[in-house]
């Protein structure tokens, strides 16, 4: 199986940046995709960004192309989400997720394995 733990959550001013560190640990070599999920509170769970684990390739949101970039660094197993330009819309909690499998890059349902969420709040 494969853990995950996000960090790097917290309260930033409308315009600010966070970056979130998502740590893998277990089977990591078996990772197709890591992907970042929001929820806010009243809200649906909404994709934010995927990267492919090892091959070449990065998927956005609508809502945060331009403004979130989404990494990883295989030698560490941590995947990373650099947040700038953060509005209000985008407190949430965010999820840190892993796909075994062939999927969807937005698909909540294909990812396998999901951290405990980190709290991202922009006061405006």
């Amino acid at each position: 199986q494969v853990q995950l733990v996000e960090s790097g959550g917290g309260l930033v001013q409308a315009g600010g940046s966070l970056r979130l560190s998502c740590a893998a640990s277990g089977r990591t070599s078996s990772i197709v995709a890591i992907a970042w999920f929001r929820q806010a509170p009243g809200k649906e769970r909404e994709f934010v960004a995927a990267a492919n684990w090892r091959a070449i390739g990065t998927y956005y949101g609508d809502s945060v192309k331009g403004r979130f970039t989404i990494s990883r660094d295989n030698a560490k197993n941590t995947a990373y989400m650099q947040m700038n330009g953060l509005r209000p819309e985008d407190a949430a909690v965010y999820y840190c997720a892993a796909r075994m499998y062939s999927g969807g890059y937005s698909t909540a349902n294909d990812y396998s394995y999901w951290g405990q969420g980190t709290q991202v709040t922009v006061s405006s």
